[in-house]
């Protein structure tokens, strides 16, 4: 049985186009619709474009959208009261499963320790590794669920989520089986990543190269038999996994299948970004501190730089030259960094001001760096990320007259409804 639903009465509609990432000036190419409306059939869209053409379509029989409009006109409405829409938010980087608080880890950056040597201390990641370690499925499930409803309500309709917080076999595979439990239950489309070299646990103490060997050996292919991960990550960072050992260990991950993804020059310029660039990454996130020359190899491989400027805004660093990788021709993603340590936020409304008075991206070059540029990082632009015939239906209606506001209201969340395959899920 087809099912039917048409939305009308939005004031503007914009989205990126396309179903691969947009690079460099290309990001700023944003389709805009006045008085739009939306058709969709069986949870995916069958037509986007104005009231006014689908109006003179029905009234003329030879029109090419007359059967269209005919199947809209006559479908289950849903007025949408002159809001705005975009496409359903892509959050490409997150770490929302995991146990355990690090409140006062918050206080201590402020008064001025640094994050690494919050690590170097063994706190940091490690505090979160031993609450994960103890908790069990179910309570890692429940934990990411409430934090998908946050997401929901910020507009979230696609995320990647992280494992890293196990550091050991058993825990790992449990967060994956979580962040897996959670993608069949709740209307969030989410991408596993297994980032089991996030740090290095206290049983391979000074031994990184040890620890990714026990990785490549134990449980990548534990991970691959119950694919339980489409990518893998590494935390590229001097003092932690360098650029020697990332090689190896991602070539490893690589030749078992797995695609790739690198955290890369967040605290020291150590190169990871050009190394992601060399193995075919599919991104390289952070960035902070990424040089002209990788920033190039970038843009040459087709590597997506993930921008992540709530963290930088957590940790007081200095922001990533976003403009250097838009001029260069890199195709940029906006994401959280969702985590329990250096960035506990969700918030959309902030990444977007972030990004414009910042990073000093354009609104549209935002919203595409949210859409489809998130989307693309994690494999699934060809479904999600833009309005357009044949993808899914997802799509946020914000209480504002034009998208532009997601920038301008300032840390302050509008969105009024969120849809996920044409149902609503999510509302005010």
């Amino acid at each position: 049985m087809t099912t039917t639903m048409f939305i009308h009465n939005i004031s503007q509609l914009w989205t990126p186009q396309g179903f691969q990432a947009s690079r460099g000036a290309a990001m700023r190419e944003v389709r805009k619709i006045t008085n739009a409306c939306i058709l969709v059939r069986n949870g995916a869209l069958a037509w986007v474009g104005s009231m006014d053409e689908l109006s003179q379509a029905h009234q003329a029989p030879a029109h090419p959208l007359h059967a269209i409009a005919s199947e809209a006109f006559a479908a289950p409405a849903f007025d949408a009261a002159g809001r705005c829409c975009v496409p359903g938010f892509v959050d490409s980087h997150t770490h929302f499963v995991f146990a355990g608080w690090r409140e006062d880890e918050f206080f201590w950056r402020a008064e001025g320790l640094p994050y690494m040597e919050l690590h170097r201390r063994g706190g940091g990641i490690q505090n979160s590794v031993r609450a994960t370690r103890a908790a069990s499925e179910e309570e890692l499930v429940e934990l990411g669920r409430k934090r998908i409803r946050t997401m929901l309500a910020h507009g979230i309709t696609t995320a990647e989520c992280k494992s890293g917080y196990g550091l050991d076999r058993d825990t790992e595979l449990r967060q994956l089986r979580a962040i897996r439990k959670l993608a069949e239950e709740e209307p969030v489309t989410i991408v596993p990543t297994f980032l089991g070299a996030h740090s290095i646990p206290p049983e391979f103490a000074g031994r990184p190269r040890a620890y990714l060997e026990f990785l490549a050996a134990e449980v990548l292919p534990a991970v691959r038999a119950e694919g339980l991960a489409r990518f893998v990550d590494i935390f590229c960072e001097k003092g932690v996994f360098e650029l020697e050992d990332t090689r190896w260990y991602l070539e490893q991950a690589k030749a078992m299948g797995f695609a790739l993804k690198l955290h890369a020059d967040e605290i020291a310029p150590l190169g990871g970004a050009g190394l992601a660039a060399s193995l075919g990454a599919v991104s390289a996130d952070h960035l902070l501190k990424a040089s002209d020359e990788d920033i190039a190899a970038m843009a040459a491989a087709g590597t997506i730089a993930g921008l992540l400027p709530l963290t930088a805004f957590s940790l007081r660093e200095p922001y990533a030259r976003a403009r250097a990788f838009l001029d260069a021709g890199c195709a940029v993603a906006l994401a959280s960094d969702l985590n329990p340590g250096s960035c506990y936020s969700q918030s959309v409304p902030l990444i977007f001001a972030l990004a414009v008075l910042y990073l000093g991206m354009g609104i549209e070059e935002a919203l595409t760096a949210l859409t489809l540029n998130g989307a693309a990082s994690l494999g699934l632009a060809d479904r999600v990320g833009t309005l357009e015939p044949g993808k899914y239906a997802d799509f946020v209606l914000l209480d504002a007259p034009s998208p532009g506001h997601l920038a301008y209201h300032v840390g302050m969340n509008l969105v009024s409804s969120v849809w996920k395959q044409g149902c609503m899920v999510w509302h005010a």
